[in-house]
């Protein structure tokens, strides 16, 4: 059994369909300094609909200190939404996706997992490491559930028509909803003393 989702960014409606979904992931941040202006529209949009809700940062060069300090302060609405480096700039080395990741957990929320997405060819040809952090989620244009790799995976992107669509390797949504708020790390209050702006922290 798996579970369906979609991943969305500012190229679609806030209104996106959620017909037979349980997950929706968002674009949030890329870089330092742009914020998806429909985030928070398109989350809410999927929340209503029952989804669960993840979120993504696209990584560019730069520090990745700074890129997950800004992810964070964003993305984390609320524990258990889990959050993913997007690495498909070719300019951002495998041991920046790493240290980047590493910074996301250090910095999280409790119950965020933290996890990657990137396509077959650069799992395969640029990842030295082998590290995705709580889940590997895979870009492969084939069957659903069967992408063309050996490493352990939670998500699979099959498709980018009409929308970028995704199985999830759970045995239902419950099962989703379960892994997705068992991750652990500080506190949003925590955060929120040690300087960061993060949205939520106040619940």
């Amino acid at each position: 059994m798996t579970v369906k989702g979609v991943d969305v960014s500012s190229y679609q409606s806030s209104s996106f369909s959620t017909k037979d979904l349980d997950f929706a992931i968002v674009k949030a941040t890329e870089g330092t300094s742009y914020l998806n202006p429909r985030m928070k529209a398109q989350a809410s949009h999927a929340r209503d609909a029952g989804l669960v809700v993840g979120f993504y940062h696209f990584l560019r060069p730069g520090s990745v200190k700074d890129q997950a300090k800004y992810f964070v302060e964003k993305a984390t609405e609320r524990a258990g939404d889990p959050l993913f480096a997007d690495w498909e700039d070719a300019d951002v080395s495998c041991a920046a996706k790493d240290d980047f990741l590493a910074e996301v957990q250090r910095l999280r929320g409790t119950d965020h997992r933290v996890g990657l997405y990137c396509n077959r060819d650069f799992w395969l040809n640029r990842d030295t490491t082998s590290e995705a952090g709580d889940a590997l989620w895979i870009a492969d244009y084939v069957t659903a559930g069967k992408p063309r790799i050996k490493a352990a995976w939670k998500f699979h992107q099959y498709t980018d028509s009409p929308l970028d669509t995704n199985v999830g390797r759970f045995a239902d949504a419950a099962a989703l909803r379960s892994w997705a708020e068992g991750g652990g790390g500080k506190s949003l209050g925590a955060l929120a003393d040690e300087g960061f702006q993060v949205s939520g922290a106040e619940d």
